[in-house]
Order: structure tokens, then sequence, then C-alpha cells
């Protein structure tokens, strides 16, 4: 099937009689799926590749929401959208942002204005990919990897999705990073942002879907940074930590605010110091450091 050919079934959830936790049906629609999500006027919206049998996965949808959300209630809607729109309706909610004293995120298709010498300009294009600066937790890993990478690191991007925070950690002097992400389509945009960036020849990219295994391989890194949502990336602790060097740091994000002290006290409780955790929205990164 050509771009041409595929379409992508949009779907939007929605739980009325919750307010301080709907947030929770983001990870949701990422389980069922979906590729991003975003919250547009109380509905939280993702787009997902073409099921096998459409109406079964819509009939199943609600009942799986709430069980990987724990929330009763939740609307479901569904629709399809040409891959070209899809495209073109991501585009229009990307702008050009300035995230810390000198990191600048700016679409491909937009100029950044007002950017100094010393700045580091990164230049995106998402598509298929998740991992823009519009989203809390690339913003959060964003202004952690800021303080966190020194010349010289070896970096681990695990789930590294449109490449964003592999090439942060380049510019910001990584001399090497391994970025793993299983989604093709992800891939894709990963490979065409290291080029669109200029540092291809820095990232090793790896196609497939993040294991112990396959991270203890990676042993040793300065750092590792895992933009995941809690229930996929709590299990990847005990690897994230066999690939790190000792002293070395390592940086979580996809929490959401009510997650986060579970997820504190398992790291701390594998020994980790807690350096610092960023907050933005209801989403919470956290910046570690595995002791000497």
């Amino acid at each position: 099937m050509n771009t041409g050919d595929r379409r992508w079934l949009e779907v939007r959830a929605r739980c009325p009689t919750t307010t301080d936790r709907a947030a929770l049906l983001a990870d949701g629609l990422m389980g069922l799926g979906g590729r991003a999500v975003e919250e547009r006027d109380g509905w939280y919206v993702t787009h997902v590749e073409e099921p096998t049998d459409p109406d079964d996965f819509a009939r199943r949808a609600p009942q799986v929401l709430a069980l990987i959300t724990g929330l009763g209630e939740i609307e479901v809607q569904v629709s399809w959208q040409p891959h070209e729109d899809w495209a073109e309706t991501w585009k229009r909610g990307l702008v050009v942002r300035r995230v810390t004293d000198r990191i600048v995120v700016r679409p491909s298709w937009l100029e950044a204005t007002d950017v100094g010498s010393d700045d580091i300009v990164i230049v995106l294009d998402p598509g298929m990919a998740f991992g823009t600066a519009e989203h809390g937790t690339t913003r959060g890993c964003l202004r952690l990897l800021d303080r966190a990478v020194e010349p010289g690191d070896r970096v681990l991007d695990v789930g590294s999705g449109s490449g964003i925070l592999a090439v942060a950690a380049v510019h910001l002097g990584a001399a090497g990073v391994v970025a793993i992400e299983g989604d093709p389509l992800a891939c894709e945009a990963l490979e065409g942002n290291l080029a669109r960036n200029g540092v291809t020849g820095r990232v090793r990219v790896i196609q497939a879907w993040a294991d112990e295994a396959m991270l203890r391989g990676q042993h040793p890194v300065s750092g590792a940074v895992a933009n995941l949502e809690t229930g996929v990336l709590t299990p990847l602790f005990p690897g994230l930590t066999a690939a790190l060097a000792k002293g070395g740091w390592l940086i979580v994000s996809g929490i959401l605010e009510d997650e986060w002290a579970g997820v504190e006290e398992t790291l701390v409780d594998a020994g980790y110091e807690v350096v610092d955790v960023d907050a933005d929205g209801e989403w919470r990164s956290g910046f570690l450091r595995r002791p000497v």
C-alpha cells in the first residue's frame, strides 16, 4: 500500500464523569495503537493504522480503554481520515518553540526568528512519529537533557520516535547516540530528521522494539533517555540500569502526575538518586543518576 492509498482511523475518547484523571485516556489511546495524542475540545484524539476488522476495533475500543485506564463511562467516536489529511492536520498544530534558554525547535516548513549564534536549533518533521515540542513529555526531556548531557557522552534513546531527543543529545555534545525505535514509519521520520540536522553519522538507529536483553547489550552508556508510556517504561528499568555506566544518568518521561510517586519509588529502591523532576501540565519527567 502506498501513502496515497493509506488511511487512518481517527479515534476520539472522553470521560465526561471524570475530569481530574481524564489525561489517562492519552495512555489508553497509545495502548490502542495511536501514533500521538492531542486534546481537542475535551476529547483526546489519536490516529490508528487501519485495523484488520475496523468494526470489531470500534466495538472493543471502549472496553479496552476502560481496562487500560481504570476509567468508566468512556465515550468513543471513530472516523476515517486519508493519510495526507492526517499529515496536514498534525502540521497545522506545530509552531517554532523555544524550550530552554538555548534549545529551539522549529518545524522544517517554518523559519525560526530571534535566535542567536549560541542557540541549538532542531529542525523537525515528525511525519508519522511521536515526538514534537508541542507535547509536555518531549519538552520535559529536552529541558532535562540540556542539564544532563556532557561533552563526549554516549547516549541511549529508547523509543526514539521522531528522533528529536537524539538530535538534541548530539547538539548538546554527545559523541554518539543509539536510537532504538520499533515502528518502521517512525524510523522513516527519524532517519529524515537526523539528515535534516546533520547528525546522521553520530546516531546509530536500531529498528526494533526495546526489551531488557537489548538494552543490556548497549552497556556502557553515559546516559539514557526513555519517553514512553508508564506501562511500557517500567518493565525496561532493569535493562536501562544494566546499560548505564556507574554514575550514569537516566531521564524518564511519559509519566502522569499521579503515576510519578510509584515510578520514583521503584527507581529509588533500585539505587537511583533523584536529581530533578520536571512538571509540564499533567506530565512528569525525571532526571536521575545511578550510584558510582
